[in-house]
């Protein structure tokens, strides 16, 4: 790609990384939306992650539907019918929030990320494709940059926003115990009122980008060019879209990575608390496993490809998540919380370096291997509810065991998956 070319995307980029803000903020507020539910409608760790598994869950029912709708729409006006539909589903949390129902906040989280999900399948393709495939790793990884900065602001925006003092959520559980059941829900009732207005400037927000994206020059892309200004080779033969082996291996990948980073961020509040932390030093440990992985990102964005193939990083971080874990599990005590945060280290580039391994070579199937990808972010709705299910049958920090097979296939594609079904592996990702 031409230094020319490659200036014309700045403009591009600046955009998709907004957006990659929204994905970061709608979706790690979650990590405080979690033990907050669990407060207010009395839920058991399992329950709670239900927000997970409502939010998660809708990239797999949607990702090709969302694929079949960008064919019909084009990538920008997808990216703006996204933004809407996460728009409706901020408002749902209107009236869930009046009637402290939590199957109407389940279904809010569905829509919005059901929006999100389209969003996605627009634009992850969209940085992978504005360049080289080699350093497509470099570019997600700077997207990841908005995305974790945003979600280390969300849950701390959101806390300040429905909490009269720092330790409003522990008086309140205190108090709890001693009150009657009417006074109970009163109190219940009053904390969920709380979530209205923010969730009302989240909608109008959301509206108001979505507008910014249909008048914005934001150019459209096609499954047809691998690179932007690249024309459709002809008499190439194609394999049919279940051929492309490596691509059903990375969706199984994203699938792993996925719950290992929702499952670091979204459980860590709970957990931290489970090792006799109080909710107020509690709640800024989602924050600090996302500044940890921002801190990841910028490593990668400027060691890919130029020190480390995005492969070895890959393998680098499954390794990472692998000992962390052990770690997390076998010390005792609020140092084990750190680990689970130490985590965001190898997390952050699972995602950026598995995309673009499973895109290569896709060409006119790349809308359809990026909804299935899409799909493997399921891992975020199943993960943390298999790590509910085992810590309420046994413990909070033995349940993190689940950790390891995710890590342990991610470290599979990352050696053997990634080349599987190619007669030629390109260039760029050749084992180094």
């Amino acid at each position: 790609m031409s230094n020319n070319t490659s200036k014309n995307n700045y403009g591009p980029m600046i955009i998709i990384g907004s957006l990659f803000f929204v994905f970061g903020f709608v979706t790690w507020v979650n990590s405080i939306l979690i033990p907050y539910f669990k407060l207010t409608c009395e839920l058991t760790v399992k329950e709670s992650m239900l927000v997970a598994f409502a939010f998660y869950i809708s990239y797999f029912v949607m990702a090709f539907p969302s694929s079949f709708i960008l064919k019909k729409t084009g990538y920008k006006n997808g990216m703006m019918l996204g933004l809407f539909v996460m728009a409706a589903g901020a408002l749902v949390f209107i009236p869930a929030a009046n009637s402290r129902q939590y199957v109407i906040f389940l279904v809010g989280l569905f829509i919005e990320a059901t929006g999100l999900t389209l969003l996605q399948t627009a634009s992850n393709p969209y940085v992978t494709i504005l360049g080289p495939i080699e350093s497509a790793a470099s570019r997600i990884s700077i997207m990841g940059v908005c995305n974790k900065l945003a979600g280390a602001i969300a849950p701390l925006l959101l806390i300040g926003a429905i909490v009269k003092n720092p330790n409003e959520i522990d008086e309140v559980k205190a108090q709890l115990v001693n009150m009657s059941t009417l006074q109970q829900n009163e109190v219940l009732d009053g904390l969920s009122a709380r979530l209205i207005f923010p969730y009302i400037i989240m909608a109008a927000v959301l509206v108001a980008l979505g507008l910014l994206i249909k008048f914005t020059s934001l150019p459209d892309i096609h499954d047809e060019n691998t690179e932007p200004g690249q024309p459709v080779k002809a008499a190439q033969p194609e394999k049919s879209f279940f051929q492309h082996h490596h691509m059903i291996f990375g969706a199984l990948a994203i699938f792993c990575a996925v719950s290992v980073e929702v499952l670091a961020v979204d459980t860590i509040i709970n957990y931290a608390q489970y090792t006799g932390l109080s909710f107020r030093e509690a709640k800024y440990f989602a924050t600090y496993t996302l500044l940890i992985m921002i801190i990841s990102y910028i490593i990668g964005i400027f060691t890919i490809p130029k020190i480390i193939s995005q492969r070895k990083a890959l393998i680098a971080s499954a390794v990472i998540g692998v000992v962390f874990t052990i770690l997390a599990v076998v010390i005792k005590g609020p140092t084990s919380v750190w680990f689970i945060s130490l985590l965001g280290l190898g997390n952050a580039l699972l995602w950026p370096a598995i995309w673009p391994l499973s895109l290569d070579g896709l060409g006119k199937s790349t809308s359809k291997g990026s909804a299935l990808l899409i799909m493997g972010v399921v891992g975020g709705a199943l993960g943390p509810v298999l790590y509910g299910a085992v810590s309420d049958s046994s413990n909070p920090q033995t349940a993190y065991w689940v950790l390891i097979p995710f890590y342990l296939f991610i470290l599979y594609f990352a050696t053997v998956g990634y080349k599987a079904g190619k007669k030629q592996v390109s260039p760029a990702l050749q084992p180094a």
